[in-house]
């Protein structure tokens, strides 16, 4: 896995075995930012379940002021931390150890509003209304922001909250993006 644009395009990114990480892959991350591109220059960055942090490092490369990395999971928090020293990224971002969507109220308190939040749960989650309807209540997704989530094609997000409007989704085999605002 490797950065794809931007200020470290092509840095080696670390992919750990043995952990329940399944980053996004190259194809869709690419896909993900072409659609993404106007909004991220200078814009605050949200990778929730962030795994190895791919995602919030390649918003960082392509020009973003800011990215915070949130998982479950210490090890894959270091992992993140240890893919931002390679990419010399580690003084633009943060990371954050909770348990999602619980804590996202937590985050809320200490964090300004995001102007593009990513959220990549495991395939097996099924909690995305609640996941959703937090990240509505909770103010973390700025006026005029994006809120995509990656999910499994078979799993409907777009039925699951009414708390935000889903304007877009685009498919790349088995994996789903869909857009809010």
């Amino acid at each position: 896995m490797r950065v794809i644009a931007g200020k470290v395009k092509g840095k080696r990114l670390e992919s750990p075995k043995g952990l329940d990480i399944r980053p996004t892959s190259d194809r869709v991350r690419e896909a993900l930012f072409s659609i993404l591109a106007p909004r991220i220059e200078g814009a605050r960055f949200l990778d929730l379940f962030a795994g190895t942090g791919a995602n919030g490092i390649e918003a960082l490369s392509r020009g973003a002021a800011w990215s915070t990395f949130v998982d479950s999971q210490a090890r894959a928090l270091a992992v993140v931390a240890r893919n931002l020293e390679t990419t010399g990224l580690a003084g633009v971002a943060d990371r954050l150890r909770l348990d999602l969507p619980k804590d996202l109220p937590l985050l809320s308190q200490r964090a300004a509003p995001y102007e593009v939040i990513f959220a990549d749960p495991p395939y097996a989650f099924s909690e995305y209304g609640p996941l959703l309807d937090a990240l509505q209540h909770t103010c973390l997704l700025a006026r005029g922001g994006v809120l995509v989530v990656e999910h499994d094609r078979r799993v409907s997000v777009r039925t699951k909250s009414s708390a935000l409007t889903c304007s877009r989704e685009s498919s790349y085999g088995d994996t789903v993006l869909s857009f809010f605002s």
